[in-house]
């Protein structure tokens, strides 16, 4: 007979009541267990209480998936089917994860301190990794790299490899890590295609020598929080058993933006002890037979909400479930708690135009509400006016400013609503990013106009005198600092004084004349040439808009998009000076994080978030769909912009309006757009056409053919007013321009003014004669009538050119053959 007290503690199993045993059914019986289950529909209550095996909860938007994830493991842990620690939770945020310990406090009364492995995959993952760092070559107390860190780092191995960092940037070697480690990818697996686009066929090198770098230093970067956890399981079998065997269920949140690296590591963990694993370089493939998992896993996701493929999410991993978890079980959650029923038919309707979804389709039973709205106008200028018109009326109807939201499909898209709400006083918050006029690049760039206006704001001058870098670094600032402050100068003057001096190296004074000779330059260019063409000078000159152009990074693309917009938004300013006069009101508007406020966001940060009114512009064919995502990825890309918009649509509770603009300037010309291709996916008995209360109605023809939203009785609608059938009447005779207005040449910013005085110029999208310098037969304050823009008076004249104050559209200029007296 052995003896007992020999035996190793770890042989002797974890005592857990029988399943269906008395123990188990005591402590079932005991848990609040009406608290939790009782308010959940029939498809949530069966997601809840199906504990055996794989599941796959398909939760469309606002049915409740939090609180199915949260009731299962109150449930789980109620029936005594596992501890807390034997739960492995993984969610995509630390907000997240903090919400749903606090709701199983909550369902179960008490705090659940007792869930270690409730978290988010990187934290989990690091958490593996410093229990096990010896086994991958680093120590436990190994620290993580932030991005800054990283790129210095990268800078230091590209020098050490006499590789030109500015024809291969260490954030674009950085970009590709990033993406080579998502997908769970080492330096050896690499495809040698994919390792030699950068540095001349180093890639793949720089890729080995940088982890080598990283486990010299005892670091590791974000990717390696997982892409390590992976090597670590593969290359040690008992470490994955250990992790196996303790957690007996795995929750995951939010699976449809799972990457491979995170497919691959759930993968390893939910298969059975002992299993073979996953072959070491494959990504997820349904070539592949997989391993049968035994593990009782849950994934809950929408398929129909995978809206981050740009950042390394793979649709595929939720698409084929059933394939890698064989005997899955999927719930469908359909009924909707969040959208009337108008909005959620419009956004069912438009999502089932998607060919790589699993399908479902969402159902309230609240009232059908207001039907979703479809808004035309002539240009950005008056959809932001539109909109503006529409949040005050909401406003005066007793609506919140927290409950009205903008979401945009690209970021140059807000300076126009800021303006907008400056101007009407109206309290707004960006999400997810800073405001149009605190972005980094816009800062810079005012700076160098500020500067042009003011040579004393020392401010402006310290923040870009040495961007882009010119050699002049925080020693010569210093210099510069104590100069100024002796002689009681602003920084530019003691600049000025300083280069005609031997106190700076030859290099760098020669820099810094170079920038102070430009500037001068510039002031006395700022006189005799518009300022909106002085921008475009200035950026071009100084080398600004060169380096955000070799610039590698994915944002640089975004930067280069808001310069335009920034030298567009002068156009609206007679001078630079009443330009900066009103940046410094739009930066000066501050409010408190309690303030109620306009939300305006990307489409990308709006997931999650629900409001009642949603306002949709841009809804234009190359916008949205963006023509890059089309470019870049064809039919996939154009099915992530469907769900996108699908997305946008269901983060409204009440009502969601779209617009949609006949005139957009886009990378710096103005170009006829045509209405996105999603409008016409929706379901007309869900939509109604309404005008635009900007001032101008949309303005007539594309020029591409009939729409489904010419004939507005398709919509079932009666809608008839006089700009409507005027543009009706335009568009049968095929009125409008067919082109994309007027091309501004070859400048980053649109063009030369050259290039400007040699074409025919585009003003509010039409194509209009250049003024052949003969007088008109109009006088100032004359009374007109033109067929968009309505009735107004003339406030200027120039030839043949008119300036004109329409009552409702506002300041335009039109050749006087477009207008009659009245």
């Amino acid at each position: 007979m052995s003896d007992a007290r020999k035996m190793p503690a770890n042989d002797l199993p974890a005592y857990q009541p029988a399943a269906g045993g008395i123990g188990a059914r005591a402590r079932a019986a005991a848990a609040p267990a009406a608290q939790y289950l009782s308010g959940l529909n029939p498809e949530q209550r069966d997601a809840v209480e199906t504990l055996d095996g794989p599941v796959l909860v398909l939760a469309g938007a606002g049915t409740g998936k939090t609180k199915v994830l949260t009731s299962r493991i109150a449930h789980i842990l109620s029936m005594g089917r596992a501890r807390p620690g034997e739960i492995l939770s993984v969610t995509f945020t630390n907000k997240a994860a903090r919400e749903m310990k606090l709701r199983l406090g909550i369902m179960l009364g008490q705090a659940v301190e007792g869930m270690p492995w409730l978290g988010t995959f990187h934290s989990i993952g690091g958490r593996i990794l410093r229990t096990h760092a010896e086994l991958v070559q680093l120590k436990s107390n190994f620290t993580v790299l932030d991005t800054d860190d990283q790129i210095r780092l990268l800078k230091q191995l590209l020098q050490a490899d006499n590789i030109d960092d500015k024809r291969w940037p260490a954030r674009m070697l950085a970009n590709l890590i990033d993406g080579w480690k998502n997908r769970g990818l080492t330096p050896s697996q690499v495809p040698s295609g994919e390792a030699a686009v950068f540095g001349n066929g180093k890639g793949g090198k720089l890729y080995a020598a940088y982890q080598d770098r990283l486990k010299t230093l005892n670091a590791a970067d974000f990717g390696d929080l997982l892409l390590e956890c992976i090597r670590l399981f593969r290359e040690h079998p008992d470490v994955l058993k250990q992790y196996q065997q303790r957690f007996k269920y795995i929750l995951v949140d939010e699976y449809q933006d799972t990457n491979v690296a995170q497919y691959l590591w759930l993968r390893l963990l939910s298969q059975a002890p002992g299993q073979r694993m996953l072959p070491e370089a494959d990504a997820p493939s349904a070539d592949n037979k997989p391993a049968v998992p035994l593990k009782n896993i849950c994934c809950v996701g929408d398929d129909d909400q995978s809206i981050y493929g740009w950042r390394g999410a793979e649709v595929d991993n939720i698409l084929r479930f059933e394939h890698d978890f064989p005997g899955a079980k999927v719930v469908r959650l359909e009924r909707n708690y969040r959208s009337t029923g108008h909005i959620l038919a419009a956004a069912s309707h438009l999502i089932a135009h998607n060919e790589g979804r699993l399908g479902k389709t969402l159902r309230t039973e609240d009232v059908d509400g207001e039907k979703v709205t479809v808004t035309g106008s002539w240009d950005s200028e008056e959809e932001a006016r539109a909109i503006g018109v529409e949040i005050e009326q909401l406003q005066r109807e007793g609506n919140k400013l927290n409950d009205i939201a903008i979401l945009v499909r690209a970021s140059f898209q807000m300076r126009e609503f800021e303006d907008r709400f400056v101007t009407l006083g109206l309290p707004y918050r960006v999400i997810g990013g800073p405001r149009f006029y605190e972005r980094a690049e816009i800062r810079d760039a005012l700076a160098y106009l500020r500067v042009i206006n003011s040579p004393a704001d020392d401010l402006a001058f310290e923040r870009i005198v040495n961007v882009p870098k010119r050699g002049l670094g925080d020693a010569t600032v210093q210099m510069l600092h104590d100069h100024a402050r002796r002689r009681r100068i602003p920084l530019s003057e003691a600049a000025r004084q300083v280069v005609e001096t031997d106190e700076m190296k030859p290099k760098a004074r020669g820099s810094l004349r170079d920038l102070m000779m430009s500037f001068e330059r510039w002031r006395t260019q700022s006189e005799v040439m518009p300022h909106t063409e002085l921008a475009e000078v200035v950026l071009d000159e100084s080398g600004y808009t060169d380096m955000w152009q070799k610039d590698r990074s994915a944002d640089a693309a975004g930067r280069l998009e808001n310069l335009k917009e920034l030298v567009r938004s002068m156009e609206e300013f007679e001078n630079l000076q009443g330009f900066l006069e009103h940046i410094s009101l739009v930066m000066d508007r501050e409010g408190g994080a309690d303030e109620d406020a306009v939300s305006v966001m990307t489409l990308h940060s709006a997931k999650g978030l629900e409001f009642d009114n949603v306002f949709l512009p841009g809804w234009e064919e190359g916008l949205f769909p963006h023509q890059r995502a089309l470019d870049d990825q064809g039919r996939a890309g154009l099915e992530e912009e469907r769900r996108l918009a699908h997305v946008g649509i269901t983060r409204a509770r009440r009502r969601a309006k779209l617009y949609f603009a006949t005139n957009r300037r886009i990378h710096g010309t103005w170009n006829t757009t045509m209405p996105s291709r999603f409008l016409d996916e929706l379901p007309a008995a869900n939509v109604e056409i309404t005008e635009s209360k900007g001032g101008s109605g949309w303005g007539g023809a594309s020029g591409y053919g009939a729409s489904r939203f010419d004939n507005v009785e398709s919509f079932g609608s009666s809608y008839s007013t006089p700009g409507w059938q005027r543009a009706q009447a335009n568009r049968s005779r095929g009125g409008g321009q067919g082109g994309s207005g007027f091309s501004e040449g070859q400048s980053p910013f649109g063009g030369s003014s050259s290039s400007r005085n040699k074409r025919p110029m585009t003003i509010e999208g039409e194509l209009i004669a250049k003024s052949t310098g003969t007088e008109s037969d109009f006088t100032l304050q004359d009374r007109v009538f033109h067929q968009k823009f309505g009735y107004g008076n003339v406030t200027k004249i120039d030839g043949n050119k008119l300036t004109i104050v329409f009552e409702k559209a506002g300041e335009k200029k039109v050749v006087d053959s477009f207008v009659e007296r009245v």
